[in-house]
C-alpha cells in the first residue's frame, strides 16, 4: 500500500510542478504580467471554501478515493479548456483566463486535502504509525513535482518540431513550455491519469450519512458552523499562525522564475543558462524538500510543533535573503543556498502541519481538519499575502520588451532586491512570533495528544 500511495502522491503533485512555478514567465509572456498576483491569490480565494467542503463530505457521504478521482478528473477537463481557448486567440485578455482558472483550481486544490485524507486513512487501516510511514510516502509527492518541472523547463513545440533543450543558443529555446500554455495541457494530460488511479485506492470503511445530515444549513454543508476545533488551544494557535506562515509560499510561488529569468534581459547575464533555466533552478528547491522531507517527523516528535514552524519562518527569511543577494554569476551560490532553505521551509510547515493536524482532530473530523488547515495556509494566509506581495513587486518592478538574440522577449525588471528584503523582513516577525506566542515548546502532546 505504500508503493501504490507513493504513486498516487508522484502524479498529484506532477500536475502541480506542471504549471504552479512556470505560470508566472507564461502570464507575463502573455501580456498579463501585472495580474500574475491575482492567479496565485485565486488558491487562497478557493480554499477559503473547497477543501473544507471536499473534506466534509469525504468524512460523511463519500470515501476519499472516490472524490479525490472525481476532482481529479473534472480539473483535467478544466484546466484542458484553458489550454485550448488559449490556443485559439492571439491576445490572452483578463478574465476569460482568470474565470477557467479559478474554476480549475475548485477542483484541484481540494485534491491535495483529499490525498493526505486518503493515505492517513489506509496507513492507519494497516496499523501503521503516520508520522514514520506518511513522510516516506509523501516524498514521491515532490520527485513528481520536479520530475514535471524539468519537463517543462526542458521541452519545447513548434511548428510539428519538438524536442529539449537548456540552453538559448538554440532557437527553439522560446517555445518550451515554461515559457507558453502548453504547461496546461501537460496538466490535464496527468489530471486524467491521476483520476483513473485514484478509483484503484479502495478504503474499505466508506462514511456513513449521519441520521441528523439532512437537516444541515449551508454553513454545516460549508463546514463553517464545525469549527470546534477551535476549542482546543494549541490547534487554534497553530491555524492563526498558519494564515501568517500561508503568505509565504505562493509569493516563491509566484515570482521567483520571473525574477530569475529576468536576468536574461541585463546585459552582463545576456545568455545565460542559469537566468534561461529558472524552472531548472527552482526544482533544486524540491530536491531539497525530498530530502528534508524524511526529517520531519523526527523534528515534530523530539521539538514540538512550535520549534518546527520557527525553523520554518526562519528558513523562508534565508530563502529571500539569498534572493535578495544572489545572481546567476558570481552570485549563483546564493540562489543555490535559496533554493536549498526551501526544503526547511516548506515541509516544516506543510507537511507538519498535516502531521499535526491529523493528530489532533478526531476520527470523525479528520478529512475537515486538513480542509481546514488548507483554508487557513493556502486560503486566508495566500490570499491577503499574495495581493499584498503583488502590491509591493509591482511598485519596484514591471514587464518591459528586450531585444534578446534579435527577438524582442518581455522580462519583469525592476528593484528585486528591495522586493526580497521586504519579504525575508516578514518572515522573521512571523518567526519571533511563533516564538514569543504559540505554546508547547517541544512538549509531546503536540503530536500525541493522547498522552
Amino acid at each position: 500500500m505504500k508503493f501504490r500511495l507513493a504513486i498516487l502522491y508522484l502524479l498529484q503533485f506532477a500536475i502541480w510542478g506542471s504549471y504552479l512555478t512556470s505560470l508566472g514567465q507564461f502570464l507575463g509572456s502573455a501580456g498579463l504580467g501585472a495580474d500574475i498576483s491575482w492567479f496565485y491569490a485565486a488558491v487562497g480565494l478557493v480554499s477559503l471554501v473547497m477543501p473544507a467542503l471536499a473534506g466534509y463530505f469525504s468524512d460523511r457521504y463519500v470515501s476519499p478515493h472516490a472524490l479525490l478521482s472525481f476532482c481529479h478528473c473534472s480539473a483535467a477537463v478544466l484546466i484542458g479548456d484553458l489550454w485550448g481557448y488559449a490556443q485559439t486567440v492571439t491576445h490572452l485578455t483578463f478574465w476569460p483566463v482568470f474565470i477557467r482558472y479559478v474554476a480549475f483550481l475548485s477542483f484541484y486544490l481540494p485534491t491535495i486535502a483529499l490525498a493526505n485524507t486518503t493515505s492517513f486513512r489506509l496507513l492507519s487501516q494497516r496499523g501503521e504509525d503516520t508520522l514514520r510511514s506518511f513522510p516516506r510516502v509523501r516524498i514521491w509527492g515532490t520527485v513528481g513535482f520536479v520530475l514535471a518541472m524539468w519537463f517543462v523547463n526542458s521541452f519545447y513545440y513548434h511548428d510539428g518540431s519538438w524536442g529539449f533543450t537548456l540552453t538559448d543558443d538554440n532557437i527553439m529555446s522560446r517555445y518550451r513550455l515554461q515559457y507558453n500554455s502548453g504547461q496546461l495541457l501537460v496538466a490535464s494530460i496527468l489530471g486524467f491519469i491521476t483520476a483513473g488511479y485514484s478509483l484503484s485506492l479502495r478504503i474499505r470503511q466508506t462514511p456513513v450519512r449521519s441520521a441528523d445530515d439532512s437537516r444541515k444549513g449551508l454553513m454545516d454543508i460549508l463546514g463553517w458552523s464545525r469549527f470546534n476545533l477551535f476549542r482546543n488551544p494549541e490547534l487554534r494557535s497553530f491555524l492563526i499562525f498558519a494564515i501568517l506562515a500561508g503568505v509565504c509560499l505562493q509569493i516563491s510561488n509566484a515570482y521567483v522564475t520571473p525574477y530569475i529569468t529576468h536576468f536574461a534581459g541585463l546585459s552582463q547575464y545576456a545568455g545565460n543558462d542559469v537566468a534561461s533555466n529558472a524552472t531548472m533552478l527552482f526544482s533544486i528547491s524540491q530536491i531539497s524538500e525530498a530530502l528534508c522531507i524524511l526529517g520531519v517527523g523526527i523534528a515534530l516528535r523530539k521539538r514540538g510543533i512550535k520549534s518546527v514552524l520557527v525553523m520554518a519562518m526562519v528558513a523562508w527569511g534565508l530563502r529571500y535573503a539569498s534572493l535578495a543577494l544572489g545572481n546567476p554569476g558570481s552570485g549563483l551560490w546564493l540562489l543555490i543556498i535559496s533554493m536549498i532553505a526551501y526544503g526547511v521551509a516548506f515541509n516544516y510547515f506543510n507537511i507538519a502541519g498535516a502531521m499535526y493536524v491529523d493528530r489532533m482532530t478526531e476520527s470523525t473530523n479528520k478529512g475537515f481538519g486538513q480542509g481546514v488547515l488548507m483554508l487557513m495556509s493556502n486560503g486566508v494566509g495566500a490570499t491577503l499575502g499574495m495581493f499584498g506581495a503583488g502590491a509591493v513587486v509591482n511598485y519596484f518592478c514591471h514587464w518591459q520588451q528586450v531585444e534578446v538574440h534579435d527577438a524582442p522577449t518581455r522580462y519583469f525588471m525592476g528593484d528585486w532586491t528591495s522586493v526580497w528584503w521586504i519579504f525575508a523582513v516578514y518572515s522573521l516577525i512571523v518567526a519571533l512570533l511563533i516564538f514569543l506566542i504559540l505554546p508547547g515548546v517541544g512538549k509531546k502532546r503536540d503530536v500525541h495528544p493522547q498522552d
